[in-house]
């Protein structure tokens, strides 16, 4: 679901022309590649998919040799799901090797990753979440604040990162009030379907699987933005959003119910 919007919006981008994708050999990092070799030649033919690497996890403590292939390729731009350290280092190695690129990600936000890029990340590191902590001016919801700040006040080298957190536990005491129970398969019977009202658009429980469809947004690290991350210089910017119903992917999910 994250893919389909991001290449969305990178397939309307005219600066992208040359996509390279590296990502952690495993699952994960294996559909992100499967999909975007799928996806972006569907929304935009003229775009190329210069490399495709998929690497060991944390284990790869210099990352020079694949931004030597990303630089041979001469693309412009990365799409990768990797996280924690093997993020950073990729970001890094890019940034001393001046590797002009830009970066799109699933976990540019994650804890720690601001902090160890820094400056190499402004203006060329993208992440697609459901929220970051810019979200609530750029959607006029200040109220939000009332419950991240005090969060990062206590601990303040954290950011409030996931927003489906709350949107999880809100859609589960709605469930319970209608199904006015607290049984699993009746909680279960009320969410199928349901909508529900956030701060930043309406999500949706899809009755055929169970899928959370939620509005995702895409940003970028920079400094022009109110909220510092991590206590440095640069934040999130939204560039670009996307409704639930925007994020819908085809399923071939047949659930079996149980009985009410």
């Amino acid at each position: 679901m994250k893919l389909e919007v991001l290449t969305e919006y990178m397939a309307k981008s005219p600066e992208v022309k040359k996509v390279f994708l590296i990502n952690m050999d495993y699952a994960h990092g294996q559909q992100i590649s499967q999909a975007a070799k799928r996806l972006l030649p569907q929304k935009n033919p003229d775009i190329q998919i210069v490399g495709d690497i998929l690497h060991p996890i944390g284990k790869v403590k210099d990352f020079s040799p694949y931004i030597a292939q990303i630089k041979a390729s001469r693309a412009d731009s990365v799409i990768t799901g990797n996280w924690g350290n093997d993020l950073t280092l990729l970001v890094k190695a890019a940034a001393d090797a001046n590797l002009n690129v830009k970066f799109y990600t699933y976990y540019g936000g994650g804890l720690g990753v601001p902090t160890a890029v820094g400056e190499a990340g402004e203006g060329r590191l993208f992440q697609i979440t459901e929220f970051h902590p810019n979200l609530p001016l750029d959607k006029n919801k200040p109220e939000v604040y009332d419950f991240t700040e005090p969060f990062h006040k206590k601990y303040p080298e954290i950011d409030w990162y996931y927003g489906r957190i709350t949107t999880q536990i809100e859609m589960l005491k709605k469930a319970m009030e209608q199904a006015d129970s607290t049984d699993p398969t009746k909680v279960a019977f009320a969410l199928e379907g349901m909508r529900m009202d956030t701060p930043y658009g309406e999500v949706i429980m899809r009755q055929i699987d169970h899928q959370l469809l939620q509005p995702l947004f895409i940003s970028v690290f920079t400094k022009d933005a109110k909220h510092k991350t991590e206590n440095t210089d640069f934040g999130w910017k939204t560039v670009a959003e996307f409704s639930a119903d925007e994020t819908a992917t085809p399923t071939s999910c047949a659930m079996k119910r149980p009985q009410q």
